[in-house]
């Protein structure tokens, strides 16, 4: 079962009030309805490929206008082959445009939704449920990709999703798409908002849960690499150090107490970083080198024989 689905499985038990029953069902309908006409008149459909959102629209239905409906069931013709759901209403079909806001006073469907359908707080939330039980889908938290959208089909229903989503704050977005308009967000905490505030909360632990995991490995291995990168560099002076002291040591036999003591340490401990020269030195010298003091030393022989060099080549 993918993540979308396990989070719409959560959601069909939810229990809430009247007013947000409405809600939640004018959002499927917006999203996920259709208007058949035949010659009794019209019906209002509804249809899904997941059984838990199925359930949760007819039980909706029911508690809130007890009429019959007729459920019916077919197999998609794409690859994957699910099974599409689709519920026919025929009973008060003027009466469910008109009380669930699917019809404006343009009598175009599914566009517009009256602001009493969600001007309270639960309504909205209600509402952006609906939403995303009929078309909303969410990666999985074990990718790397953070991504949440809700299709619709048309550019007014994505920019209310999006108004009420950015109602709490989710930094919602609206693009076009082969199928219509997507209402979408990317930011991994905003997806996590967007489940708290839909009520998924057994959804929105497991998405956090394997977003800190995620978090936890990826800077583990930030700091590897960084361990990695910095040991490289530390050889590669290394290397470049016994270069310069074998110049400076071909051409130079009185070098300074100070300098001797960081040529022996660096021939002596050759993949050594100067901190770890730094220790070093106690055993050998009975007194610390500072990393700093053993740097300065470093810089005075890179200097002494890119001097020599320059010497020898003018010769």
């Amino acid at each position: 079962m993918s993540f979308s689905s396990e989070i719409k499985t959560e959601l069909q038990s939810i229990k809430q009030a009247e007013c947000c029953n409405r809600a939640e069902l004018s959002a499927l309908l917006h999203i996920g309805g259709s208007i058949e006409k035949n010659s009794q008149g019209l019906n209002l459909v509804f249809q899904s490929t997941n059984n838990a959102v199925i359930r949760r629209f007819m039980i909706l239905l029911k508690s809130l206008y007890d009429i019959d409906l007729t459920l019916l069931k077919k197999q998609s013709q794409k690859l994957r082959k699910h099974d599409i759901f689709i519920v026919k209403i025929s009973e008060k079909v003027d009466y469910l445009l008109t009380d669930l806001s699917l019809i404006n006073e343009s009598a175009i469907f599914f566009q517009d939704v009256d602001a009493r359908i969600i001007e309270e707080e639960c309504d909205k939330r209600a509402y952006l449920r609906g939403a995303f039980l009929a078309t909303g889908s969410i990666n999985s938290p074990e990718t790397s990709a953070y991504h949440m959208e809700i299709q619709a089909f048309s550019e007014v229903q994505a920019e209310v999703i999006k108004d009420l989503a950015n109602h709490f704050d989710l930094n919602a977005r609206v693009t076009k798409n082969k199928r219509g308009y997507i209402a979408y967000m990317k930011e991994a905490e905003k997806i996590a908002d967007f489940l708290r505030v839909i009520g998924a909360s057994n959804s929105l632990f497991e998405f956090e849960d394997s977003r800190i995991k995620r978090d936890f490995k990826n800077s583990i291995n930030r700091v590897i690499n960084c361990d990695l990168a910095n040991e490289k560099k530390a050889l590669d002076a290394a290397i470049k150090q016994l270069e310069q002291i074998e110049i400076i040591e071909k051409y130079h036999k009185n070098l300074s107490k100070s300098m001797t003591e960081a040529i022996f340490l660096r021939k002596t401990y050759q993949d050594a970083t100067l901190i770890e020269l730094s220790y070093a030195s106690i055993e050998h010298f009975g007194k610390q080198i500072s990393k700093s003091a053993l740097n300065h030393r470093f810089r005075a022989i890179k200097d002494l024989a890119n001097q020599t060099i320059i010497e020898e080549n003018l010769k």
